[in-house]
Protein backbone atom coordinates (compact mmCIF):
# COMPACT_ATOMS: atom_id res chain seq x y z
CA UNK A 1 0.00 0.00 0.00
CA UNK A 2 1.16 3.14 -1.15
CA UNK A 3 1.47 5.85 1.49
CA UNK A 4 -0.08 9.45 0.59
CA UNK A 5 2.15 12.45 0.11
CA UNK A 6 0.62 14.76 2.99
CA UNK A 7 -1.17 17.44 2.40
CA UNK A 8 0.56 21.51 2.45
CA UNK A 9 -2.04 24.14 3.54
CA UNK A 10 -0.69 27.32 1.83
CA UNK A 11 -0.83 30.13 4.35
CA UNK A 12 -1.42 33.54 4.14
CA UNK A 13 1.92 34.27 2.91
CA UNK A 14 1.55 32.15 -0.08
CA UNK A 15 -1.45 32.94 -1.09
CA UNK A 16 -0.25 36.52 -0.97
CA UNK A 17 2.72 35.79 -3.08
CA UNK A 18 1.25 33.36 -5.32
CA UNK A 19 -1.96 36.49 -5.81
CA UNK A 20 0.91 38.44 -7.18
CA UNK A 21 3.57 36.30 -8.72
CA UNK A 22 2.04 32.59 -9.43
CA UNK A 23 5.56 31.28 -10.73
CA UNK A 24 7.07 32.53 -7.35
CA UNK A 25 4.07 31.20 -5.26
CA UNK A 26 4.62 27.76 -6.99
CA UNK A 27 8.12 27.61 -6.10
CA UNK A 28 6.99 28.22 -2.10
CA UNK A 29 4.12 25.58 -2.44
CA UNK A 30 6.45 22.48 -4.36
CA UNK A 31 9.80 23.75 -1.56
CA UNK A 32 6.90 23.29 1.56
CA UNK A 33 5.77 19.72 0.06
CA UNK A 34 9.24 19.12 0.09
CA UNK A 35 10.29 19.78 3.04
CA UNK A 36 7.37 17.93 4.69
CA UNK A 37 7.90 14.48 3.12
CA UNK A 38 11.66 14.90 3.57
CA UNK A 39 13.02 12.59 6.12
CA UNK A 40 13.18 8.83 6.42
CA UNK A 41 11.85 8.00 9.88
CA UNK A 42 7.83 8.03 10.22
CA UNK A 43 8.01 8.70 13.87
CA UNK A 44 9.21 12.11 12.94
CA UNK A 45 6.53 13.11 11.05
CA UNK A 46 4.82 16.08 11.68
CA UNK A 47 1.56 15.91 9.78
CA UNK A 48 0.49 12.05 10.62
CA UNK A 49 -2.71 12.19 12.85
CA UNK A 50 -1.03 10.07 15.15
CA UNK A 51 1.79 11.91 16.37
CA UNK A 52 0.40 15.64 15.09
CA UNK A 53 -0.15 16.50 19.21
CA UNK A 54 3.07 14.57 20.03
CA UNK A 55 5.27 17.01 21.12
CA UNK A 56 8.46 16.09 23.04
CA UNK A 57 10.68 17.77 24.85
CA UNK A 58 14.13 18.10 24.22
CA UNK A 59 16.17 19.32 27.60
CA UNK A 60 19.76 18.43 28.90
CA UNK A 61 19.52 15.70 31.31
CA UNK A 62 19.74 17.62 34.77
CA UNK A 63 16.87 19.78 32.89
CA UNK A 64 14.47 16.80 32.19
CA UNK A 65 15.57 15.20 35.51
CA UNK A 66 15.72 18.00 38.65
CA UNK A 67 12.68 20.02 38.67
CA UNK A 68 10.78 16.85 38.68
CA UNK A 69 12.99 14.70 40.94
CA UNK A 70 11.86 15.99 44.30
CA UNK A 71 7.69 14.91 43.24
CA UNK A 72 9.46 11.21 41.71
CA UNK A 73 10.72 10.95 45.05
CA UNK A 74 7.83 11.49 47.18
CA UNK A 75 5.63 9.40 44.60
CA UNK A 76 8.03 6.38 44.82
CA UNK A 77 8.01 6.22 48.17
CA UNK A 78 4.43 6.34 48.79
CA UNK A 79 4.19 3.62 46.21
CA UNK A 80 6.37 1.60 47.84
CA UNK A 81 5.00 2.16 51.40
CA UNK A 82 1.23 1.73 50.55
CA UNK A 83 1.20 -0.37 47.14
CA UNK A 84 1.65 -4.27 47.49
CA UNK A 85 3.45 -4.73 44.00
CA UNK A 86 5.22 -1.64 43.73
CA UNK A 87 6.50 -2.57 47.36
CA UNK A 88 7.04 -6.03 46.09
CA UNK A 89 9.33 -5.20 43.38
CA UNK A 90 11.84 -3.11 45.22
CA UNK A 91 12.19 -5.82 48.42
CA UNK A 92 12.56 -8.52 45.56
CA UNK A 93 15.40 -6.45 43.81
CA UNK A 94 17.03 -5.55 47.31
CA UNK A 95 16.51 -9.47 48.48
CA UNK A 96 18.15 -10.51 45.49
CA UNK A 97 20.65 -8.05 44.45
CA UNK A 98 22.01 -7.76 48.95
CA UNK A 99 20.29 -10.28 50.70
CA UNK A 100 22.60 -11.12 53.53
CA UNK A 101 25.22 -9.09 52.22
CA UNK A 102 28.20 -9.63 49.45
CA UNK A 103 31.25 -10.55 51.03
CA UNK A 104 34.89 -9.96 50.10
CA UNK A 105 37.31 -12.30 49.19
CA UNK A 106 40.89 -11.18 48.46
CA UNK A 107 42.74 -11.86 45.20
CA UNK A 108 45.66 -9.92 45.66
CA UNK A 109 47.68 -10.04 42.00
CA UNK A 110 50.47 -12.22 42.93
CA UNK A 111 52.82 -11.70 40.09
CA UNK A 112 53.44 -8.34 40.77
CA UNK A 113 53.84 -8.78 44.12
CA UNK A 114 56.39 -11.44 43.39
CA UNK A 115 54.60 -13.44 46.12
CA UNK A 116 54.81 -17.07 46.30
CA UNK A 117 51.52 -19.11 47.06
CA UNK A 118 51.96 -19.46 50.78
CA UNK A 119 52.65 -16.17 51.30
CA UNK A 120 50.23 -14.62 49.27
CA UNK A 121 47.28 -16.90 50.62
CA UNK A 122 48.52 -16.00 54.19
CA UNK A 123 48.29 -12.11 53.70
CA UNK A 124 44.70 -12.82 51.67
CA UNK A 125 43.34 -14.83 54.92
CA UNK A 126 45.05 -11.40 57.03
CA UNK A 127 43.20 -9.24 54.85
CA UNK A 128 39.98 -10.87 54.95
CA UNK A 129 40.33 -11.00 58.68
CA UNK A 130 40.97 -7.09 59.37
CA UNK A 131 37.88 -6.55 56.67
CA UNK A 132 35.46 -8.35 59.28
CA UNK A 133 36.51 -7.44 62.31
CA UNK A 134 35.90 -4.13 61.14
CA UNK A 135 32.77 -4.91 58.85
CA UNK A 136 31.03 -7.45 61.37
CA UNK A 137 30.90 -4.66 63.91
CA UNK A 138 28.12 -2.04 64.44
CA UNK A 139 30.96 0.37 65.34
CA UNK A 140 31.19 0.49 61.08
CA UNK A 141 28.06 2.39 61.43
CA UNK A 142 28.46 6.25 62.49
CA UNK A 143 25.33 5.65 63.92
CA UNK A 144 25.84 2.27 65.74
CA UNK A 145 22.86 0.33 65.12
CA UNK A 146 23.86 -1.29 61.39
CA UNK A 147 27.01 -3.42 60.18
CA UNK A 148 27.95 -3.66 56.93
CA UNK A 149 25.45 -6.04 55.97
CA UNK A 150 22.99 -3.72 57.46
CA UNK A 151 24.22 -0.71 55.24
CA UNK A 152 24.75 -2.43 51.76
CA UNK A 153 20.86 -3.11 52.05
CA UNK A 154 19.87 0.37 53.38
CA UNK A 155 21.91 2.25 50.52
CA UNK A 156 21.08 0.14 47.76
CA UNK A 157 17.40 0.57 49.00
CA UNK A 158 17.35 4.10 49.83
CA UNK A 159 19.29 4.38 45.91
CA UNK A 160 16.46 2.22 44.34
CA UNK A 161 13.50 4.19 46.17
CA UNK A 162 14.91 7.93 46.11
CA UNK A 163 17.18 7.48 42.71
CA UNK A 164 20.65 7.92 45.17
CA UNK A 165 22.18 7.90 47.94
CA UNK A 166 25.26 9.74 49.47
CA UNK A 167 28.07 7.73 52.05
CA UNK A 168 30.53 10.13 53.84
CA UNK A 169 33.64 8.17 54.71
CA UNK A 170 34.02 9.69 58.38
CA UNK A 171 37.05 8.98 60.69
CA UNK A 172 36.16 9.15 64.55
CA UNK A 173 37.99 7.49 67.20
CA UNK A 174 36.03 5.19 69.41
CA UNK A 175 36.63 3.06 72.59
CA UNK A 176 36.65 -0.07 71.90
CA UNK A 177 36.99 0.19 68.10
CA UNK A 178 39.90 -0.89 66.13
CA UNK A 179 39.61 1.28 63.18
CA UNK A 180 38.53 5.10 62.87
CA UNK A 181 36.30 4.41 59.60
CA UNK A 182 33.04 5.25 60.12
CA UNK A 183 30.12 5.66 57.39
CA UNK A 184 26.89 8.32 57.36
CA UNK A 185 24.71 7.66 55.20
CA UNK A 186 23.02 10.86 53.65
CA UNK A 187 19.16 10.84 52.11
CA UNK A 188 19.34 12.14 48.50
CA UNK A 189 16.63 15.01 49.89
CA UNK A 190 19.16 16.85 52.05
CA UNK A 191 21.55 17.50 48.99
CA UNK A 192 19.94 20.33 47.47
CA UNK A 193 21.87 23.74 46.14
CA UNK A 194 22.34 26.13 49.40
CA UNK A 195 19.34 28.99 50.16
CA UNK A 196 17.38 26.88 47.35
CA UNK A 197 19.51 28.45 44.50
CA UNK A 198 18.16 27.40 41.50
CA UNK A 199 20.53 24.75 39.33
CA UNK A 200 23.19 25.80 36.75
CA UNK A 201 23.71 28.77 39.88
CA UNK A 202 27.08 30.19 39.53
CA UNK A 203 29.01 29.97 42.76
CA UNK A 204 31.40 32.73 44.07
CA UNK A 205 34.20 30.24 43.02
CA UNK A 206 33.12 30.03 39.63
CA UNK A 207 31.71 26.99 39.40
CA UNK A 208 27.92 25.88 39.19
CA UNK A 209 26.14 23.70 41.45
CA UNK A 210 23.21 21.70 40.15
CA UNK A 211 20.80 19.08 42.27
CA UNK A 212 23.41 20.33 45.13
CA UNK A 213 26.34 18.94 43.34
CA UNK A 214 29.20 21.38 43.22
CA UNK A 215 30.48 20.73 39.68
CA UNK A 216 34.39 21.95 38.09
CA UNK A 217 34.37 22.86 34.47
CA UNK A 218 34.61 19.42 32.96
CA UNK A 219 31.52 18.47 35.02
CA UNK A 220 33.15 16.21 37.95
CA UNK A 221 31.46 16.51 41.80
CA UNK A 222 34.10 19.08 43.63
CA UNK A 223 31.26 19.34 46.60
CA UNK A 224 28.42 18.14 48.25
CA UNK A 225 26.23 20.51 49.77
CA UNK A 226 23.95 18.93 52.32
CA UNK A 227 21.48 20.47 53.99
CA UNK A 228 21.87 19.73 57.69
CA UNK A 229 17.80 19.03 58.67
CA UNK A 230 15.98 16.90 56.28
CA UNK A 231 13.21 18.92 54.24
CA UNK A 232 10.73 16.67 55.52
CA UNK A 233 11.20 17.00 59.09
CA UNK A 234 8.92 19.25 61.11
CA UNK A 235 10.59 19.54 64.07
CA UNK A 236 13.53 20.61 61.53
CA UNK A 237 11.89 23.35 59.80
CA UNK A 238 13.69 26.06 61.35
CA UNK A 239 17.38 24.42 60.22
CA UNK A 240 18.28 25.66 56.66
CA UNK A 241 21.58 25.94 56.99
CA UNK A 242 24.06 23.72 54.50
CA UNK A 243 27.40 22.22 55.19
CA UNK A 244 29.90 21.79 52.43
CA UNK A 245 31.69 18.55 51.67
CA UNK A 246 34.52 17.57 49.94
CA UNK A 247 34.21 15.26 47.08
CA UNK A 248 38.35 14.54 47.25
CA UNK A 249 40.99 14.87 49.93
CA UNK A 250 42.40 17.59 49.65
CA UNK A 251 45.87 15.51 49.95
CA UNK A 252 44.99 12.15 49.75
CA UNK A 253 42.52 12.76 46.67
CA UNK A 254 40.39 9.61 47.59
CA UNK A 255 36.88 9.86 48.04
CA UNK A 256 35.19 11.38 51.03
CA UNK A 257 31.93 10.63 49.47
CA UNK A 258 30.31 8.38 47.58
CA UNK A 259 27.47 9.31 45.48
CA UNK A 260 25.58 6.13 44.54
CA UNK A 261 23.45 6.49 41.10
CA UNK A 262 23.07 4.67 37.83
CA UNK A 263 23.64 7.35 34.71
CA UNK A 264 21.54 7.13 32.26
CA UNK A 265 22.42 10.49 30.39
CA UNK A 266 25.82 11.97 29.71
CA UNK A 267 25.70 15.15 31.80
CA UNK A 268 22.99 13.80 34.53
CA UNK A 269 24.21 14.80 38.17
CA UNK A 270 21.78 13.13 40.18
CA UNK A 271 19.70 9.53 40.08
CA UNK A 272 15.99 8.94 38.85
CA UNK A 273 14.26 6.50 41.12
CA UNK A 274 13.60 2.95 40.25
CA UNK A 275 10.25 3.09 39.89
CA UNK A 276 9.91 6.45 37.94
CA UNK A 277 8.98 5.05 34.51
CA UNK A 278 5.85 3.34 36.14
CA UNK A 279 4.78 5.07 38.82
CA UNK A 280 1.52 5.85 36.99
CA UNK A 281 0.66 2.31 36.10
CA UNK A 282 0.88 1.25 40.00
CA UNK A 283 -0.38 3.83 41.20
CA UNK A 284 -3.49 2.84 38.74
CA UNK A 285 -3.61 -0.61 39.47
CA UNK A 286 -3.27 -0.14 42.99
CA UNK A 287 -6.23 2.22 42.87
CA UNK A 288 -8.00 -0.33 40.69
CA UNK A 289 -7.35 -3.43 43.36
CA UNK A 290 -9.02 -0.69 45.84
CA UNK A 291 -11.88 -0.60 43.97
CA UNK A 292 -12.50 -4.54 43.29
CA UNK A 293 -11.73 -5.31 46.81
CA UNK A 294 -14.79 -2.68 47.78
CA UNK A 295 -16.73 -4.05 45.36
CA UNK A 296 -16.06 -7.64 46.58
CA UNK A 297 -16.80 -6.37 50.39
CA UNK A 298 -20.15 -4.71 49.20
CA UNK A 299 -21.36 -7.82 47.38
CA UNK A 300 -20.60 -9.80 50.57
CA UNK A 301 -23.11 -8.09 52.35
CA UNK A 302 -26.44 -9.75 51.33
CA UNK A 303 -28.78 -6.62 50.59
CA UNK A 304 -32.33 -6.07 50.02
CA UNK A 305 -33.93 -3.26 48.71
CA UNK A 306 -37.58 -2.56 49.18
CA UNK A 307 -39.90 -0.45 47.36
CA UNK A 308 -43.31 0.78 47.90
CA UNK A 309 -45.50 2.98 46.19
CA UNK A 310 -45.69 5.10 49.15
CA UNK A 311 -41.67 5.38 49.53
CA UNK A 312 -42.35 4.05 53.12
CA UNK A 313 -40.94 0.47 52.61
CA UNK A 314 -42.05 -2.28 54.60
CA UNK A 315 -44.30 -0.66 56.97
CA UNK A 316 -46.71 -3.62 58.20
CA UNK A 317 -45.75 -4.68 61.52
CA UNK A 318 -44.47 -8.52 62.12
CA UNK A 319 -47.51 -10.41 63.55
CA UNK A 320 -46.55 -12.11 67.19
CA UNK A 321 -45.78 -15.48 66.95
CA UNK A 322 -47.80 -18.37 69.21
CA UNK A 323 -44.59 -18.33 71.96
CA UNK A 324 -45.13 -15.12 72.64
CA UNK A 325 -41.59 -13.49 71.59
CA UNK A 326 -41.70 -10.11 70.58
CA UNK A 327 -40.05 -9.17 67.14
CA UNK A 328 -37.56 -6.13 67.46
CA UNK A 329 -38.89 -2.85 66.38
CA UNK A 330 -38.53 -2.11 62.46
CA UNK A 331 -35.90 -4.78 62.46
CA UNK A 332 -36.81 -7.58 59.31
CA UNK A 333 -34.09 -9.90 59.17
CA UNK A 334 -33.86 -12.66 56.36
CA UNK A 335 -34.08 -16.41 57.70
CA UNK A 336 -34.29 -19.89 56.75
CA UNK A 337 -38.26 -21.26 55.63
CA UNK A 338 -39.26 -17.49 57.15
CA UNK A 339 -42.21 -15.98 54.80
CA UNK A 340 -42.89 -12.83 54.69
CA UNK A 341 -46.09 -11.13 53.70
CA UNK A 342 -46.05 -7.66 51.21
CA UNK A 343 -48.75 -5.05 51.53
CA UNK A 344 -50.44 -4.37 48.00
CA UNK A 345 -47.69 -1.75 45.97
CA UNK A 346 -44.36 -3.28 48.05
CA UNK A 347 -41.72 -5.41 46.10
CA UNK A 348 -37.80 -6.37 46.97
CA UNK A 349 -34.97 -5.72 44.42
CA UNK A 350 -31.53 -7.55 45.49
CA UNK A 351 -28.06 -5.94 45.47
CA UNK A 352 -25.78 -7.95 43.21
CA UNK A 353 -22.63 -5.66 42.38
CA UNK A 354 -21.54 -8.99 40.19
CA UNK A 355 -17.95 -9.27 42.37
CA UNK A 356 -15.48 -10.70 42.36
CA UNK A 357 -14.46 -9.83 38.74
CA UNK A 358 -13.53 -12.58 36.71
CA UNK A 359 -11.50 -10.60 34.39
CA UNK A 360 -9.44 -8.98 37.37
CA UNK A 361 -7.14 -11.14 37.48
CA UNK A 362 -5.90 -11.79 33.76
CA UNK A 363 -6.07 -7.85 33.50
CA UNK A 364 -2.99 -7.17 36.33
CA UNK A 365 -0.98 -9.96 34.93
CA UNK A 366 -1.16 -8.18 31.65
CA UNK A 367 -0.11 -5.15 33.36
CA UNK A 368 2.30 -6.36 35.24
CA UNK A 369 4.02 -7.98 32.31
CA UNK A 370 4.38 -4.47 31.09
CA UNK A 371 5.61 -3.11 34.79
CA UNK A 372 8.04 -6.47 34.50
CA UNK A 373 9.66 -5.41 30.90
CA UNK A 374 10.09 -1.86 32.14
CA UNK A 375 11.69 -2.97 35.53
CA UNK A 376 13.77 -5.67 33.91
CA UNK A 377 12.02 -8.34 36.05
CA UNK A 378 10.16 -11.10 34.42
CA UNK A 379 6.76 -11.07 36.11
CA UNK A 380 6.65 -14.62 37.05
CA UNK A 381 9.35 -12.90 39.44
CA UNK A 382 7.46 -9.69 40.17
CA UNK A 383 4.52 -11.64 41.50
CA UNK A 384 5.96 -14.69 42.68
CA UNK A 385 3.72 -16.71 39.76
CA UNK A 386 5.64 -19.60 38.56
CA UNK A 387 2.94 -22.38 37.61
CA UNK A 388 3.68 -22.10 33.86
CA UNK A 389 5.92 -24.97 33.49
CA UNK A 390 9.77 -25.52 34.89
CA UNK A 391 11.28 -24.08 31.63
CA UNK A 392 9.53 -21.13 31.49
CA UNK A 393 10.23 -20.91 35.19
CA UNK A 394 13.92 -21.16 34.20
CA UNK A 395 13.89 -18.89 32.10
CA UNK A 396 12.51 -16.15 34.11
CA UNK A 397 14.73 -16.55 36.58
CA UNK A 398 17.95 -16.82 34.07
CA UNK A 399 16.53 -13.50 32.82
CA UNK A 400 15.84 -11.81 35.93
CA UNK A 401 20.11 -12.76 36.89
CA UNK A 402 21.04 -10.78 34.49
CA UNK A 403 19.76 -8.22 35.83
CA UNK A 404 20.57 -8.91 39.33
CA UNK A 405 24.42 -9.40 38.41
CA UNK A 406 24.29 -6.43 36.66
CA UNK A 407 22.51 -4.31 39.57
CA UNK A 408 24.91 -5.88 42.14
CA UNK A 409 28.52 -5.43 40.09
CA UNK A 410 27.36 -1.71 40.17
CA UNK A 411 26.72 -1.81 43.76
CA UNK A 412 30.42 -3.73 44.34
CA UNK A 413 32.09 -1.06 42.31
CA UNK A 414 30.34 2.21 43.24
CA UNK A 415 30.01 1.40 47.11
CA UNK A 416 31.56 -2.02 48.63
CA UNK A 417 34.87 -1.72 46.92
CA UNK A 418 35.99 1.98 48.05
CA UNK A 419 35.01 0.97 51.65
CA UNK A 420 37.51 -2.17 51.29
CA UNK A 421 39.92 -0.01 49.79
CA UNK A 422 39.39 2.25 52.78
CA UNK A 423 39.31 -0.45 55.57
CA UNK A 424 42.51 -1.62 54.14
CA UNK A 425 44.13 1.28 54.12
CA UNK A 426 43.79 2.19 56.85
CA UNK A 427 45.12 -0.97 58.19
CA UNK A 428 48.14 -0.91 56.70
CA UNK A 429 48.56 2.89 57.76
CA UNK A 430 47.94 1.66 61.43
CA UNK A 431 50.69 -1.25 60.68
CA UNK A 432 48.33 -3.89 61.58
CA UNK A 433 48.62 -5.18 57.89
CA UNK A 434 52.63 -5.37 55.99
CA UNK A 435 51.88 -4.23 52.33
CA UNK A 436 55.26 -2.83 50.76
CA UNK A 437 54.39 -0.14 48.61
CA UNK A 438 51.18 0.37 49.14
CA UNK A 439 51.25 4.20 49.71
CA UNK A 440 54.46 4.74 46.92
CA UNK A 441 53.58 2.88 44.09
CA UNK A 442 49.20 3.20 42.41
CA UNK A 443 50.30 -0.27 40.62
CA UNK A 444 51.47 -2.54 44.32
CA UNK A 445 47.99 -0.58 45.74
CA UNK A 446 45.93 -1.89 43.12
CA UNK A 447 47.79 -5.03 43.56
CA UNK A 448 47.11 -5.69 47.57
CA UNK A 449 43.45 -4.50 46.74
CA UNK A 450 42.21 -7.13 44.36
CA UNK A 451 39.26 -8.13 45.37
CA UNK A 452 36.28 -10.57 43.97
CA UNK A 453 32.79 -9.88 45.61
CA UNK A 454 30.45 -12.48 46.14
CA UNK A 455 26.51 -12.64 47.24
CA UNK A 456 23.95 -15.08 47.44
CA UNK A 457 23.62 -17.87 44.91
CA UNK A 458 20.71 -17.66 42.56
CA UNK A 459 18.93 -21.24 44.15
CA UNK A 460 18.08 -24.12 41.81
CA UNK A 461 14.57 -24.93 40.66
CA UNK A 462 15.81 -28.61 40.01
CA UNK A 463 19.05 -29.38 42.53
CA UNK A 464 19.61 -32.44 40.79
CA UNK A 465 19.38 -31.01 36.94
CA UNK A 466 21.99 -28.25 37.92
CA UNK A 467 24.06 -30.28 39.90
CA UNK A 468 24.68 -32.54 36.84
CA UNK A 469 25.64 -29.40 34.40
CA UNK A 470 27.53 -28.47 36.78
CA UNK A 471 29.66 -31.06 36.43
CA UNK A 472 29.37 -31.70 33.02
CA UNK A 473 30.83 -27.85 32.60
CA UNK A 474 33.88 -28.63 35.08
CA UNK A 475 34.49 -32.06 32.68
CA UNK A 476 34.14 -30.12 29.60
CA UNK A 477 36.62 -27.40 31.58
CA UNK A 478 33.88 -24.55 30.68
CA UNK A 479 33.49 -23.47 34.68
CA UNK A 480 35.81 -24.09 37.48
CA UNK A 481 35.08 -25.71 40.58
CA UNK A 482 35.53 -22.63 42.31
CA UNK A 483 32.65 -20.53 40.31
CA UNK A 484 30.35 -23.54 40.31
CA UNK A 485 30.34 -23.63 44.21
CA UNK A 486 29.90 -19.81 43.72
CA UNK A 487 26.64 -20.30 41.76
CA UNK A 488 25.18 -23.33 43.48
CA UNK A 489 25.79 -22.05 47.18
CA UNK A 490 27.70 -18.80 47.17
CA UNK A 491 30.70 -20.61 49.24
CA UNK A 492 34.52 -20.67 48.53
CA UNK A 493 35.78 -23.58 47.66
CA UNK A 494 38.90 -23.60 49.55
CA UNK A 495 36.82 -23.73 52.93
CA UNK A 496 34.86 -26.21 51.61
CA UNK A 497 37.62 -28.34 50.86
CA UNK A 498 39.33 -27.41 53.85
CA UNK A 499 36.26 -28.40 56.06
CA UNK A 500 35.69 -31.88 54.07
CA UNK A 501 38.88 -33.03 55.13
CA UNK A 502 38.31 -32.34 58.66
CA UNK A 503 35.04 -34.33 58.34
CA UNK A 504 36.69 -36.66 56.33
CA UNK A 505 39.53 -37.66 59.33
CA UNK A 506 36.55 -37.10 61.30
CA UNK A 507 34.57 -40.53 60.24
CA UNK A 508 37.75 -42.16 59.92
CA UNK A 509 38.76 -41.86 63.38
CA UNK A 510 35.05 -43.07 64.29
CA UNK A 511 35.57 -46.09 61.95
CA UNK A 512 33.00 -44.31 59.15
CA UNK A 513 33.93 -44.44 55.76
CA UNK A 514 32.51 -43.60 52.54
CA UNK A 515 29.86 -45.85 51.33
CA UNK A 516 29.86 -46.45 47.75
CA UNK A 517 26.27 -46.93 48.08
CA UNK A 518 25.57 -43.31 48.95
CA UNK A 519 22.47 -41.68 47.21
CA UNK A 520 22.61 -38.55 45.01
CA UNK A 521 21.37 -36.55 48.26
CA UNK A 522 24.81 -37.41 49.69
CA UNK A 523 23.73 -39.09 52.86
CA UNK A 524 26.34 -40.82 54.80
CA UNK A 525 25.84 -44.05 55.90
CA UNK A 526 28.08 -46.56 58.35
CA UNK A 527 29.77 -49.13 57.19
CA UNK A 528 28.48 -52.65 56.79
CA UNK A 529 30.62 -54.99 58.17
CA UNK A 530 32.57 -57.44 55.84
CA UNK A 531 31.43 -61.21 55.95
CA UNK A 532 33.85 -63.60 57.51
CA UNK A 533 35.09 -66.20 54.60
CA UNK A 534 34.93 -69.74 55.91
CA UNK A 535 37.68 -72.54 55.43
CA UNK A 536 34.42 -74.33 53.27
CA UNK A 537 33.21 -72.38 51.00
CA UNK A 538 34.11 -69.27 49.23
CA UNK A 539 32.94 -65.88 50.60
CA UNK A 540 29.60 -64.71 49.17
CA UNK A 541 29.63 -61.44 47.42
CA UNK A 542 28.43 -58.50 49.52
CA UNK A 543 24.19 -58.02 48.23
CA UNK A 544 24.71 -53.79 47.28
CA UNK A 545 21.52 -52.24 45.36
CA UNK A 546 23.55 -52.89 41.64
CA UNK A 547 23.97 -56.23 41.90
CA UNK A 548 20.22 -56.33 43.10
CA UNK A 549 19.39 -54.62 40.16
CA UNK A 550 21.57 -56.55 38.07
CA UNK A 551 20.46 -59.88 39.35
CA UNK A 552 16.73 -58.81 38.93
CA UNK A 553 17.24 -57.90 35.70
CA UNK A 554 18.88 -61.11 34.50
CA UNK A 555 15.99 -63.63 35.94
CA UNK A 556 13.84 -61.41 33.94
CA UNK A 557 15.51 -61.98 30.57
CA UNK A 558 15.09 -65.76 31.20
Amino acid sequence: MRERLPTVTPTVVDRVVTYFDPIRGAERHRARLMLAISGGYVGAKRDRRSTTEWRAGVGSADADLLPDLPLLRERSRDLTRNAPLASGAVNTVVTNVVGTGLDPQSQIDRDVLTLDDAAADAWQRAAEREWWLWAESQECDVTRTQDFGGIQELVFRSALESGDVFVLKRYLEREGSPYGLKLQVIEGDRVSNPNWKSDQTKLPSGRVVSGGVELDLDGAPVAYHVLRGHPGDVMGVGTREWDRLPAFGAESGERNVLHLFRKLRPGQTRGVPYLAPVIEPFKQLARYSEAEIMAAVVSSFFTVFTKTEAAEGLSAAIPTIETGSRPADEDYKLAPGAMLDLLPGEDVTFANPMRPNAQFDPFVLAICRQIGVALEVPYEILIKHFTASYSAARAAMLEAWKFFRARRQWLTSSFCQPVYEAVIMEAVARGRLEAPGFFEDPMLRQAWLGTKWTGPPAGQIDPEAEVNAAKKRMALGVSTGAEVTAELTGGDIETNIKQLGKERALREAAGLVPDPTVDTAGAAQTAQPEPQQTDDDEAPPVETPTRRRATARAKART
